[in-house]
């Protein structure tokens, strides 16, 4: 019998900036395709240059959308989803190789090392695992407009947890992060006016308070200076501007979110 095989499998827009590393980090696995959302910097030639499968489909309806287009293309046993900001490290590359290798049928999830603003946040606790590996057969789809879900075929499906970490750049500049603010408070409004919730000032301010004080003080985002304390803030903000776009802006969210 051939042994099992890996496809890593990315969503990009505009992400010359550090797609090269990501796909650098990638180039373990058998094959890697990249869905782009239609940037208009060099992400897709950056990306052909490193032997992806690139695949372009602008017309943005969701993380979730993305993910299932993505599937498509898939010809491995296993698939890895990595986004644009992130990189697999050596140790974790060790582990889903190893995980690959067993033919084992499961759900993997990863846990993050955050990096704000130059800094690894490593004295953090992890804010909880994601899910990123499955074998492909078993992942029917995903759902979800933005922190999609997968959809599995077998339900009964064990999930087991990488020990190693995935190093997650998400918020290098304090514009990226208002761009991202803005960008993640929509798409959650959008989902959450979907489920018919309610929203305001002080539905939102609860919320950012709440997640500022679990980050910050239990999750011990306090021993990571500035970097830390700048990082826990953008979340509560993206959780007060959520409700609060969710009441004043209710009527648009459906016809504006882009990505």
């Amino acid at each position: 019998m051939s042994k099992p095989t890996l496809c890593i499998g990315i969503l990009t827009m505009n992400e010359a900036r550090r797609i090269e590393q990501c796909i650098q980090s990638a180039r373990f696995a058998d094959q890697i395709v990249v869905v782009d959302s239609g940037s208009k910097d060099d992400t897709v030639a950056i990306a052909q240059r490193l032997g992806a499968q690139v695949h372009t489909h602008a017309d943005w309806q969701g993380f979730a959308e993305q993910r299932n287009r993505l599937l498509q293309y898939v010809k491995s046993d296993y698939i890895f989803f990595l986004d644009a900001d992130e990189v697999i490290t050596p140790e974790l590359q060790a582990e889903m190789q190893a995980a690959v290798a067993s033919g084992q049928q499961a759900t993997w999830e990863v846990l993050w090392n955050q990096v704000a603003y130059g800094k690894a946040l490593t004295l953090m606790k992890s804010t909880g695992g994601v899910q990123r590996m499955f074998p492909t057969a078993n992942l029917e789809r995903f759902d979800g407009v933005v922190h999609e879900k997968a959809i599995v075929r077998n339900p009964a499906t064990p999930v087991v947890k990488f020990k190693a970490r995935l190093l997650h750049y998400s918020r290098e500049t304090i514009y990226g992060s208002l761009q991202k603010l803005a960008q993640y408070a929509q798409l959650g409004a959008r989902k959450r006016a979907e489920k018919g919730k309610r929203g305001g000032v002080l539905r939102g301010f609860a919320s950012a308070l709440v997640n500022f004080i679990q980050l910050y003080i239990f999750r011990r985002g306090f021993l990571c200076g500035a970097e830390g304390f700048l990082f826990c803030f953008f979340i509560a903000l993206e959780c007060f501007f959520r409700y609060a776009m969710l009441h004043y802006d209710r009527e648009h969210l459906g016809a504006s979110v882009t990505r």
